[in-house]
């Protein structure tokens, strides 16, 4: 019987990677897609990048504009996360099975959650366009959009899984629902609400990146001047600004994390 449940997964993992391989295949043989010249051209890649995006003399110059339109960038990544967290933890609290004051609530909470976090974010970026143009608006827009999506949908799942015996708690003790939401569910959800929106921080900088090349505003649009303008040496930097603040964002929220988890 043992050996029949190790015959079964390894059966199962063939079929798997067989199914992988077979889709792999078919997409390379679609697409025309040659292997060889494809990783023979990385070499290339590397070489031609290490000499013409090393920022020079000229590209340094550039450097407080860059600074610039970066600030521009991570003031509108912050805001649009912290904005719409803080709209989405009120429509999880009414859309959680835990919470929600009505059955009704959760249907249309989880559709709304669902279709702003299942369109990208460059879809939004150009939808947008056509309302606000190319300004700082639409970029906002676009990040607020998906983050609203996704914290909704987090958010639903974190306080679900805090259960509902704190809760049924003071419901017996008489608290109202504010006080119930207030005094039980947002404190056992707000180190993992945090830890959210700083990641959310960190995505919406790197996805502000490319709709500052779709809407012409922020970094992104500093890097596609750049690039488009074949001065490889500005647009070098640009990317080299982006990658450090980044990690900096990155290695910052790592660090409050690891103090209120």
């Amino acid at each position: 019987m043992q050996y029949d449940v190790f015959r079964q997964r390894r059966n199962q993992r063939l079929i798997f990677f067989g199914v992988l391989i077979a889709l792999t295949y078919g997409s390379m043989v679609l697409t025309a897609f040659d292997p060889v010249a494809g990783l023979a051209a990385i070499p290339r890649a590397f070489i031609w990048g290490a000499s013409n995006f090393i920022p020079d003399e000229s590209a340094m110059r550039r450097l407080p504009r860059i600074l610039e339109r970066l600030q521009e960038t991570v003031l509108v990544s912050i805001s649009s996360a912290t904005v719409a967290s803080a709209l989405g933890l009120v429509v999880a609290v009414l859309g959680a099975n835990t919470t929600r004051p009505h059955p009704w609530f959760s249907i249309p909470t989880r559709a709304i959650a669902s279709i702003f976090r299942n369109v990208d974010v460059s879809v939004w970026a150009l939808v947008l366009l056509f309302s606000f143009g190319q300004s700082g608006y639409t970029g906002f827009f676009a990040l607020f959009f998906v983050t609203f999506g996704f914290i909704v949908r987090v958010m639903i799942e974190t306080i679900d899984e805090v259960g509902t015996e704190p809760v049924e708690a003071l419901r017996a003790s008489g608290a109202s629902y504010m006080a119930t939401i207030s005094q039980s569910v947002i404190p056992a959800c707000l180190p993992q609400l945090i830890s959210w929106v700083l990641y959310m921080i960190e995505t919406n900088i790197r996805s502000a990146t490319l709709i500052g090349i779709l809407t012409g505003t922020g970094i992104g649009f500093a890097f596609d001047l750049y690039f488009k303008s074949f001065n490889y040496g500005a647009a070098g930097l640009v990317v080299f600004v982006i990658v450090i603040t980044v990690l900096l964002i990155e290695a910052l929220s790592n660090t409050i994390r690891r103090s209120i988890l």
